[in-house]
């Protein structure tokens, strides 16, 4: 399945530019329900959070790009709210897996829901990525988070800090997956939520999403890593029009608990 699918979609922009949203099915090779399901801007943020965490940055022509592409028609048009996610992006969760193929390449495969959306090869280079070992003597990703809930709590939370801790999250649990349920859902609520509050008091905070983070990733914690930092950090710039992490929030805490394990 191809990834280049761009001229497609500007193909179905141009014909339908304000009259019924740009679905699912006029962009990828999918059936059933998620064929009929408008490109929401939700969708194509875990899609890109996915691709980040896998590949280090989003594919120029892949998934996350076009989806993006075709979320934007859709809000623009006033057919889709900003962040809103499709009950199957929200319930199934978008995925990004790697099949090693005779040792020099690597296939990947893009779904969302149980639909693929794409499948392509990538040279297999080595990134080091390290396994969910849990040390007792080092900080480990769930108690950097809750770290974050301390020192930059009271700040609402916003698209930067989700990215963010969807990288977490998932650098933690040593997949691509998003977690239907998981710590970064419930940040994504939050973020919604609070662009649709006016007063401040009423906002969701970090405070309220990471307090118990430890607690809520369980099992699946570990130890923080250099690249665990590096990559939610690289997640949170990425969604800051200053390009620059939150003083204390979770890219923040990240890299400092990074550093601490590293001296010890």
């Amino acid at each position: 399945m191809s990834q280049q699918q761009t001229p497609r979609l500007q193909a179905q922009a141009d014909q339908f530019p304000q009259q019924q949203s740009i679905k699912y099915g006029d962009i990828f090779d999918v059936s059933g329900e998620l064929a009929s399901k408008p490109v929401t801007p939700g969708d194509a943020a875990s899609m890109e959070a996915a691709e980040n965490s896998l590949l280090g940055q989003t594919q120029k022509g892949g998934p996350a790009a076009i989806m993006q592409s075709a979320a934007a028609v859709n809000e623009k048009a006033g057919l889709v709210r900003h962040r809103a996610l499709t009950d199957i992006t929200r319930d199934q969760g978008v995925t990004i897996s790697e099949t090693i193929v005779d040792g020099a390449n690597r296939i990947i495969t893009e779904s969302v829901g149980d639909q693929v959306v794409a499948q392509y090869a990538k040279p297999n280079v080595a990134t080091g990525t390290p396994g969910n070992v849990l040390d007792p003597d080092s900080i480990t990703i769930g108690e950097a988070l809750e770290v974050s809930a301390l020192s930059a709590g009271d700040k609402a939370i916003d698209q930067s800090d989700v990215a963010a801790i969807y990288a977490a999250e998932m650098r933690a649990a040593g997949t691509n997956e998003i977690k239907p349920g998981g710590i970064g859902a419930t940040a994504q609520s939050a973020a919604t939520h609070n662009e649709q509050t006016l007063f401040l008091g009423a906002k969701t905070t970090i405070s309220d999403v990471l307090a118990d983070a430890s607690t809520k990733m369980g099992s699946y914690d570990k130890a923080v890593t250099r690249e665990d930092a590096e990559e939610v950090i690289s997640a949170e710039i990425r969604n800051k029009p200053d390009m620059k992490t939150t003083p204390g929030g979770v890219g923040a805490s990240m890299a400092a608990a990074a550093r601490i394990n590293q001296n010890n």
